[in-house]
């Protein structure tokens, strides 16, 4: 029985999983891996120093797989000159899906929708889903506690339902989904798809250094804390690469400061992406078979 759902349809991807973009640590092979996977694999624009290393970033993806895959671009934290530049490459390469976060999607959609392209929104409640809706987005990634980066307070199986009873749009669930058990749970509270982000930090093609995907193999929801210490916006980092005692501002913010979201507590070993994402569907279909039939005493 095929895997899929009317957001991963419109999507044009196999399977209802989202490789989270993640500052940094999403490079040229990790998008492709994901993408080769079946699933969406996505890149922050700002992972390239310049526009014009983004745009050879765009066409190094381009000429490596066919599939759709995606690019986060934040509204707000970002230079003005460098925001309309990463768009507008978003646009003359057509990328099939835009991510935005952190401010009003509204002109993103209206170019995005000209050229037939998808563009999903970041929101931690639900009036800045509403709003982001109210935009014309595809849908609504609802980012709980637990997730890595810039994350909300709530929890996952009260933000999803909550976003999925109020909204029209479909809803993509974030926040400590490392796993097909979590799909699975994701699914059922009315999720059209799901953001992993932590557990393609330990992927075989992400860029994170040895040392950042040891920490995020087998570690403790304990070792993240949540702080707005480090970009001015709520966020959850590894506790260990936060200077003890010292100002954030001493130290190169997202280089040195790793983050990454309670699913470290679920990943078992650095794997290539694929094997992640062959892991996941195995999970989720055990999940599947093993709920109790309905009247089971």
């Amino acid at each position: 029985m095929p895997l899929t759902t009317p957001l991963s349809e419109r999507l044009g991807i196999e399977l209802p999983i989202l490789a989270a973009p993640m500052f940094l640590v999403s490079g040229v092979d990790l998008v492709v891996a994901s993408c080769e996977a079946g699933i969406l694999g996505t890149i922050p624009s700002l992972n390239f120093r310049t526009p014009e290393a983004f745009r050879a970033g765009l066409e190094a993806i381009r000429s490596r797989t066919d599939r759709p895959f995606g690019v986060n671009v934040p509204l707000k934290l970002i230079d003005p000159a460098r925001l309309e530049a990463d768009l507008a490459l978003c646009l003359e390469y057509e990328v099939p899906v835009i991510i935005t976060s952190l401010g009003d999607p509204s002109a993103v959609v209206r170019a995005a929708h000209d050229r037939g392209l998808a563009v999903l929104h970041d929101a931690t409640n639900l009036r800045h889903a509403r709003k982001a809706e109210a935009a014309g987005v595809d849908a609504v990634i609802a980012v709980a506690a637990g997730a890595g980066g810039h994350a909300g307070r709530v929890s996952p199986f009260v933000l999803v339902p909550w976003l999925v009873e109020h909204l029209s749009c479909p809803v993509v669930a974030a926040g400590g989904v490392a796993t097909g058990r979590q799909l699975a749970a994701s699914l059922a509270l009315g999720a059209q798809a799901v953001y992993v982000g932590t557990r393609f930090i330990a992927a075989e093609e992400s860029a994170a250094s040895p040392a950042y995907k040891a920490m995020c193999v087998r570690g403790d929801p304990d070792d993240v804390v949540y702080t707005d210490q480090v970009s001015g916006v709520h966020g959850n980092f590894l506790r260990r690469t936060i200077p003890a005692g010292g100002p954030v501002k001493d130290v190169k913010r997202w280089k040195d400061i790793w983050s990454a979201g309670q699913g470290i507590a679920l990943a078992d070993a650095v794997k290539p992406v694929a094997a992640i994402v062959a892991d996941m569907v195995a999970e989720y279909e055990a999940a599947r078979a093993a709920l109790p039939p309905v009247g089971a005493s």
